[in-house]
Parts: structure tokens; C-alpha cells; sequence
């Protein structure tokens, strides 16, 4: 069998769409175009991969299977020219990297800021997803590297332990529940919050559990960082569920408290996780190597 890239390409277009005039659209190709495109597909496929309907298409199982293997071509296809341009702009490697909320702003910067120092020719592309995105991402072949929460992470991702990440709850320092030791979730949902924007992972964590007691929060303001969220709580705005290493950090310098909150959800163990090993490029090594060396726990 002989694929073309631009075949695949478009068949990821149209599977996406889930129809081919869609596909069409996104591709910037006539649907004439991509509907031969995809009838040459199965013509070297041998096999049936769309069923189309009046409502668009969906695939067949044989589909789906080259679905998986041809975002993984594309993805290696895309990093093989990263690779090749930044040669030409004098680096080596570019490593894409996804963390949930927690690691991205308090757990990687330190450790991945010492790795750069030691390997001028490496960069690192850093994007926050929710750790299940990450787990799916990572088995996929979409990203190199990943943090995530080790409770989401499937037995067959290689992971490595990294560090813990406490949530807390932080509350104005005059606040009913300030002098609290520790704090049931379900005790404080019906309060008024301060959090990062809805598309952030950890308030998609904290929303789902929210969820799960029937609660919806309300939100009276989001913002971007933690460090902006407890200037917020400080005035009193409302209350806030941040991760322990952010708060602490806020305590220096503003007038509020922490709470433990004693929801096993709310102790988490980060990981630092990986696809197939075998297939890893020698400076994603470097930097898995680096970050276990580093690891917190």
C-alpha cells in the first residue's frame, strides 16, 4: 500500500469535520477534489473507511484504525520540519510538552528553566491541557513529553513520579473558616469563588467535582494566574481553590489563608509521562532524564 501525505491530510480533515464538505473547507481544497481523494484512499486501503449520510459522514472501523495512524504520520511528518527549521535558525530540537494546570505554573518552570540552561540548543513548547487530553495526546503521538496527574494515566503510558500537588483552599484572613485546619469540599461549594478562566484544566478538575455533589460554583471572577486570583480572595471577593505551592508563595506578601481540603481528589500525585520510549528523539530523553533527576518526591 502507497499513501499519499496530502490524501491522509485530508481524510484527517474530513474524520475531524465529520463531513466532506467540511473536510473540504478545511482543507481550502474543491469537494470534487477531496472526494477523490478519499475514494483513492480506499481504493489503496482496499476497504471501506467512510459511511455517508445525508448528515455527513462517520467512520467505519477500518476508519478509525487509519485515523490513529494517520495523525501519528502527520504529527512525526510535522516534527521532522520543526527539526529541519530550527537548524536553519541555529537550533537543534524543539520538544512539545503538555502539563496540566499545576505543573505548567508551579512545579515544571524551575526544573525546566535549569534543563534550557544546560542545553542552549533545545526549546520547549509548554501547553496546558487536562491530564486525560495529555494521557490520550501522549498515546497518540501528538506531543513528546507530558505532566499529568497519575491517578488519569493508563497502565500502557510509561510515567515516572514527579511530585505532589495539594490542593487548598484559600480564604480571606477574616473568613469564617480561616482558622480551619482542614475543609470537606462539599462544605464550601455553595460559596461564592474567584478561579482561572473555564477553559483552564484545573477548573475543569474542580468544576467536575463540583458536579459529582450537584453543585454548580459560582464564580464571581475569572482571571489568568493564581497570584491575581489571591489578590482577589484578599479583598474579599470570594474564596478560591488554588495548588498548595501557589499559595504558599502568595502568603509572603498578602493577607490570606490556606485551608487543607480533605478530598482524596484534592491530593494529587504529578507524573511525568511519555508514548513508546523506543521512538523517543535523544533530547526528549535529555529532558525525561533531567526532570526525573529533579523529581520532588
Amino acid at each position: 500500500m502507497r499513501f499519499d501525505l496530502i490524501d491522509l491530510q485530508v481524510f484527517v480533515a474530513v474524520a475531524d469535520a465529520r463531513s466532506i464538505t467540511g473536510g473540504a473547507a478545511r482543507s481550502n481544497l474543491a469537494l470534487a477534489s477531496v472526494s477523490e481523494r478519499i475514494r483513492r484512499l480506499e481504493e489503496v486501503a482496499g476497504v471501506s473507511l467512510l459511511n455517508r449520510g445525508r448528515r455527513g459522514v462517520t467512520l467505519t472501523a477500518a476508519g478509525d484504525t487509519l485515523l490513529d495512524h494517520a495523525r501519528i504520520v502527520l504529527h512525526q511528518l510535522a516534527t521532522m520540519q520543526g527539526e529541519l527549521a530550527v537548524y536553519a535558525r541555529g537550533l537543534k530540537a524543539r520538544i512539545h510538552m503538555l502539563a496540566n494546570t499545576s505543573g505548567a505554573a508551579e512545579h515544571l518552570p524551575k526544573a525546566l528553566a535549569a534543563f534550557l540552561g544546560k542545553h542552549p540548543d533545545i526549546s520547549v513548547d509548554v501547553e496546558e491541557r487536562e491530564s486525560s487530553v495529555i494521557a490520550e495526546a501522549l498515546a497518540s503521538g501528538l506531543a513528546d513529553i507530558g505532566i499529568a496527574i497519575e491517578a488519569a494515566l493508563p497502565d500502557s503510558l510509561a510515567h515516572f513520579p514527579f511530585c505532589e500537588d495539594h490542593l487548598v483552599l484559600v480564604t480571606p484572613p477574616r473568613d469564617e473558616l480561616a482558622r480551619a485546619r482542614q475543609v470537606a469540599f462539599r462544605d464550601v461549594a455553595h460559596r461564592e469563588f474567584v478561579g482561572l478562566s473555564d477553559d483552564s484544566a484545573l477548573q475543569i478538575h474542580i468544576a467536575a467535582h463540583a458536579a459529582r455533589l450537584g453543585v454548580r460554583l459560582q464564580m464571581r471572577a475569572r482571571l489568568r494566574n493564581f497570584d491575581a486570583i489571591c489578590q482577589m480572595v484578599e479583598e474579599g471577593v470570594g474564596v478560591a481553590v488554588i495548588p498548595e505551592a501557589a499559595a504558599l508563595r502568595c502568603l509572603r506578601s498578602m493577607k490570606i489563608r490556606t485551608v487543607r481540603i480533605g478530598d482524596a481528589w484534592a491530593t494529587r500525585r504529578l507524573a511525568i509521562c511519555i508514548g513508546k520510549h523506543d521512538a523517543l528523539p535523544r533530547p526528549v530523553r535529555q529532558l525525561v532524564e533531567h526532570l526525573k533527576a529533579n523529581a520532588m518526591i
